[in-house]
Formats: C-alpha cells, sequence, structure tokens
C-alpha cells in the first residue's frame, strides 16, 4: 500500500462521483419551513455571498475565483437554473443549482444549507426539490460529485437519495486558504499546512 504525499499549501480529496439513471417515483416532499426562489440571472455579489455562507466550511472556492465574466456566461446561461433556498424571514440561507446544458444529462452542480442548518433534515426537502427540478425536463441522468471535504454524511445522503457511485479521482489544488480566498479558520476538519502553522 503506497502512500502519495502531499505539498504544504495543498489540498487533496477523493471525489466520488454519482448518478441516477431512472426518474425516481413520485414521492412526497418533505416538510419544511424553507422556500425554493428561483434566482433567473443571479447578482454576482448576491451569489457568491450565498456560495460562500454555504460552502466556505467545505472549502468550496471554484465561484469565488472565477472572473465576473466566466460565471455571468454560467449563471446568466438559459439552461442553467439557480435557486435560492429561503427561511420564514427571506433570509437565504441554501442553494440549488442545476445545470441542463449536456441534456440529456442534468448535472447537480451545487446543493446545500447553511451549517447551522445541518442535522435538521432539511436536506432530505431540499433533495426532493432538487429531483423533482431535475426530471421535469426529458433527463436521462442525474448526476453529482461529492468529495472527502464535504460533510461527513453527504456521501451516505447521495446514496440514500438514490444515487449510484460510478468513479473516483484524486483531486489536489492549492489551498484557498492560504490565497485569502477564503477565512483561514474555514474548514477546521482539514488541516492547514503552510509555513505559518509550524
Amino acid at each position: 500500500m503506497a502512500l502519495t504525499p502531499v505539498e504544504p499549501g495543498m489540498v487533496a480529496t477523493i471525489v466520488t462521483h454519482l448518478e441516477m439513471r431512472d426518474r425516481p417515483r413520485p414521492a412526497p416532499v418533505p416538510p419544511a419551513p424553507l422556500r425554493l426562489v428561483p434566482w433567473k440571472t443571479p447578482d454576482l455579489a448576491a451569489y457568491r455571498t450565498l456560495f460562500r455562507r454555504v460552502g466556505a466550511p467545505w472549502l468550496w472556492f471554484s465561484r469565488l475565483v472565477m472572473t465576473d465574466s466566466a460565471l455571468t456566461a454560467i449563471l446568466h446561461d438559459p439552461a442553467v437554473e439557480v435557486y435560492a433556498v429561503t427561511d420564514p424571514r427571506g433570509t437565504e440561507v441554501g442553494l440549488l443549482e442545476l445545470d441542463f446544458r449536456s441534456l440529456p444529462d442534468c448535472e447537480l452542480s451545487f446543493f446545500g444549507l447553511v451549517p447551522e442548518l445541518g442535522g435538521k433534515g432539511l436536506g432530505r426537502w431540499l433533495m426532493a426539490q432538487a429531483k423533482s427540478l431535475a426530471w421535469r425536463k426529458g433527463v436521462e441522468r442525474f448526476w453529482v460529485h461529492t468529495c472527502t471535504l464535504d460533510s461527513p454524511a453527504a456521501l451516505t445522503f447521495y446514496l440514500r437519495s438514490g444515487f449510484v457511485p460510478y468513479g473516483r479521482e484524486i483531486e489536489t489544488f492549492v489551498d484557498p486558504r492560504l490565497a485569502g480566498i477564503l477565512p483561514r479558520d474555514a474548514a477546521p476538519h482539514v488541516p492547514l499546512l503552510d509555513q505559518s502553522a509550524a
């Protein structure tokens, strides 16, 4: 058994790809005090703020380093659907993004709630919404990927939601906390290895 060194300043994660090839049978949507609000042409600052609130604990950074033009090209594409999850006060507490640009595939690009809502069963409500929205457009394959930086419950959640794993990869990238993209205290479950950590 061999170990692969990861250089200081880098992060490594195992990415698992999952798919759903059969439209799920209709099921009752679990109750939740939340609402799904379509963002037809999201404001980039509002989108990045919500993306950061939901994803910083898991080192989501991809959309934070994109140029405005690259991000606009994705988010304003009519084949990409972005939804904010709001609480009863109208505060944005979650993000759902579906990408239909490669039909008949639909990618569950981003899916998550702010950390304060974790462990309350609200993810099941959001997944029910995601499946309903994804399969209404003649989709033949609904897919997602997760990684070992994500919540420890994420992979099991996707499996219970009906996704089947079909591939795995190792991804390495420069730690976004060292570049100042995310705060140094983000994702405390991932050790920060740099000169100042010594």
